[in-house]
């Protein structure tokens, strides 16, 4: 079986090229992968080649499949899992396996299994550590995003609060409590705002900040404050470039003026992370969501109001197995949406370009469809390069009248016109 995939040889050096998968084992498993959403870890793989943790030293002479946000249709199984999986079935992967410890994963480690190609051999351990979820969801780019959407899940379940003279650490946000979400108008945000508001642990008031003006203009157009009030939310989106929009201010939104339960930090910059320890109340918890890639990151903590009031940060990286699976369930039942983080769709000839530079796109999540070749497109930009002409003009012109229809996002019917002539 050829695949054609975007592979790392070394520092920003991705090559898209086709090779020979061997045949597979009686304990792997054959795939085609439909759909991979490019994350900044994958441009961070790229940045620092085999000085990337889950990146192999010899990386140069046995180069590695990139993308782990993945999601398409078993094509071969292996005797050993032929009583779990077949042919046809829908996947998601979750990437970070810990397999007897190590840190190789799907997307970063191996030869023949990443999100950036055609086919792909699905090893065994990620069948024995149950990392191969199945998916029944409607369209492929949702299943894709379950992995980013896992990563929000996680964060979620990974804060905390305690109970006065109990040393009982009780694991979650506060439903029905204030939580604030700082720098939260880009994908991962809108992810976290929808999760907050629809995954079944609401707040009562959910506070989101940004300094960019457009960002927030369209978060509030995407997830609206009605829907939340419909929810018991009260949501409220806040501009911090603004004159009058201070700490101080953020924290009378609470009512009582005594801060916040949960605060969620998504950018890794210093006066944020400060920011987002002055609104927390007794026993309040910062996640500090965003990665950052100095490792001598720091900013400073208030550690009289750690030892007076409680006051506490959490941090996570990724997901777990469960948290995706709560993630997937979710979308299935409609109750997150996470189409607004997509904001860019290509083919697989841009996969590569579009991970080296990715810090410089502006916009959200960028989709890969890894059976078609085409540029990547703003999806605000369809109807322009409609009206270009050249041999993407119908194509272009039908995902721009689709998405109109679909309020600007991302939706499974252009994705099935996306596919609709691809002959697996």
């Amino acid at each position: 079986m050829k695949t054609r995939a975007v592979r790392l040889y070394g520092v920003n050096d991705l090559r898209t090229e086709e090779f020979e998968l061997p045949a597979i084992k009686e304990s792997e498993i054959l795939a085609r992968v439909i759909s991979d959403s490019i994350c900044m870890s994958s441009h961070k793989a790229a940045l620092q080649g085999a000085a990337h943790k889950r990146v192999p030293d010899d990386v140069a002479e046995n180069p590695i499949i990139l993308g782990h946000e993945f999601c398409g249709e078993i094509v071969e199984v292996g005797a050993k899992w032929q009583d779990q999986f077949k042919a046809g079935d829908k996947f998601s992967i979750q990437p970070a396996i810990n397999y007897k410890g190590s840190l190789a994963a799907p997307g970063y480690s191996y030869h023949d299994i990443g999100g950036g190609a055609t086919y792909v051999i699905i090893p065994n351990e990620v069948m024995e550590l149950g990392c191969l979820l199945p998916y029944g969801g409607d369209a492929f780019y949702l299943g894709s995003l379950s992995e980013a959407m896992s990563c929000i899940v996680g964060g979620f379940h990974a804060n905390y609060h305690t109970t006065p003279g109990s040393y009982e650490h009780k694991m979650g946000t506060v439903e029905g409590g204030c939580m604030a979400i700082l720098a939260g108008a880009g994908p991962m945000g809108l992810g976290a705002i929808d999760y907050a508001i629809h995954g079944g642990r609401a707040p009562r008031l959910l506070v989101v900040t940004d300094v960019d003006a457009a960002r927030l203009e369209r978060a509030a157009s995407l997830i609206t404050v009605e829907d939340a009030a419909a929810h018991g939310v009260e949501l409220i989106y806040v501009n911090t470039a603004l004159e009058g929009n201070t700490t101080e201010y953020l924290k009378s939104l609470t009512g009582d003026n005594d801060g916040y339960d949960d605060v969620f930090v998504f950018a890794p910059v210093k006066p944020v992370v400060e920011q987002g320890d002055a609104l927390l109340g007794r026993d309040g918890c910062l996640n500090f969501f965003a990665g950052p890639t100095n490792p001598e990151f720091s900013a400073m903590f208030n550690f009289y109001n750690v030892h007076y009031a409680s006051t506490h940060i959490v941090g996570t990286s990724g997901g777990n197995t469960e948290d995706m699976k709560e993630s997937l369930r979710l979308m299935e039942e409609g109750k997150i949406a996470p189409s607004c983080m997509i904001t860019h769709i290509g083919g697989l000839n841009a996969d590569a370009e579009t991970t080296l530079n990715l810090p410089k796109i502006p916009g959200g999540k960028k989709l890969i469809y890894t059976h078609i070749d085409l540029p990547l497109t703003a999806i605000a930009d369809f109807r322009s390069e409609a009206e270009k002409g050249g041999e993407n003009a119908e194509l272009f012109s039908d995902l721009a009248d689709i998405c109109e229809r679909n309020n600007g996002l991302w939706c499974p019917e252009a994705e099935k016109r996306v596919l609709r002539d691809v002959k697996f």
